[in-house]
């Protein structure tokens, strides 16, 4: 089969945004030997057997948000579990993202002084080799703000292309995001990085139908409905269950597009789940859009961040209901006119 279009890519230069997670992944004693691309795609990979095995149903990217090699155990990993259970995830990360701030910034408040002593040759050589070993966590401190608002950008602009396009990339692992930085800029504190998205080789395409139907899941989420809302939004989805349990359906759905809540990290709490319902069948056109969901917010997680992919989605959810209403009342008003569209 041939084609006159021709798809072309341009180069963008800058390190991946997998250096950046793996830095931090590393600090929450989580083994990063296998590469963060690997982590998160091993994670979806368990998730898809689940759903197929029609087991563990509603731990499905839990995993992905905190999963310590389950050979060694670390005391980070392990007090983050205590806390959990008393504070909310929000309030944990912020603690964590605090912890790393005062150590990001103390490293880079030490090197700028040394480096500065050094240039007056007061400080030992020594000193200096240490503080030049460092020098990237001046431009490390920098970033530690940015990182929040480039994790709500992807979100954002993938939202953006799947209810308002319709096509989006469904693989948006952290090794397909790269970090540019203009080079003219790059040692100016004040500027910050632009992000590049690669390799769209698995695209999915939702008709305007289907945008819709997951438009209103998502809104019920970002909105808070009460259970039997989500559950009814997933039901005209097609999904099926065993039970037909209101209950787990609205969990299921708030565990895969809202924030993570404490009792999400609660086994206990999932096992409990599972004794109510399972899932039969998922509907093929949201596996896709909850693959993009589930890699994109275990890019946050790892940053210590727990965005509700939901409320991120809703101002796009709105523009494609919108948008779908629109058309469809145009089509009645011309058929009722006696208009040939």
């Amino acid at each position: 089969f041939c084609t006159k279009q021709v798809i072309t890519m341009t180069y963008l230069p800058g390190p991946k945004f997998e250096e950046e997670v793996r830095q931090q992944l590393a600090f929450l004693g989580i083994d990063t030997k296998k590469g963060i691309k690997s982590i998160v795609q091993d994670a979806h990979r368990r998730d898809v057997e689940n759903a197929t095995n029609q087991t563990n149903q509603a731990e499905l990217g839990t995993e992905l948000a905190m999963s310590p090699n389950k050979d060694q155990s670390s005391w980070k990993t392990t007090a983050s579990r205590i806390i959990g259970n008393l504070i909310s995830v929000d309030s944990m990360f912020s603690l964590v993202r605090l912890a790393r701030r005062i150590m990001v910034w103390s490293t880079a408040t030490s090197v700028k002084t040394i480096q500065s002593a050094a240039f007056y040759n007061l400080v030992p050589s020594t000193w200096e080799e240490w503080a030049n070993e460092r020098q990237n966590a001046i431009t490390h401190a920098a970033q530690m703000n940015w990182t929040q608002d480039a994790v709500h950008a992807l979100l954002d602009v993938h939202g953006h292309q799947i209810f308002n396009l319709g096509l989006f990339n469904a693989d948006p692992h952290p090794g397909n995001i790269l970090v540019v930085q203009d080079p003219e800029l790059q040692h100016v504190s004040t500027s910050h990085p632009k992000i590049g998205l690669i390799d769209y080789g698995q695209c999915k395409r939702l008709t305007p139908h289907e945008r819709v139907k997951v438009a209103k899941l998502i809104l019920s989420i970002a909105d808070k409905e009460p259970d039997e809302v989500i559950a009814n939004h997933f039901r005209d989805m097609g999904i099926q269950t065993k039970n037909d349990s209101t209950r787990f359906l609205a969990e299921f759905g708030r565990l895969m597009f809202d924030s993570f809540q404490p009792k999400h990290l609660d086994h206990s709490w999932h096992k409990e789940l599972h004794k109510e319902d399972r899932v039969l069948y998922f509907p093929k056109e949201l596996s896709m859009v909850y693959r993009t969901a589930l890699l994109l917010r275990g890019l946050a997680m790892s940053l210590q961040l727990n965005p509700s992919v939901g409320e991120v989605w809703r101002r796009h959810a709105q523009d494609a209901v919108r948008l779908y209403e629109t058309d469809r009342s145009s089509l009645e008003t011309d058929e009722s006119s006696g208009i040939v569209v």
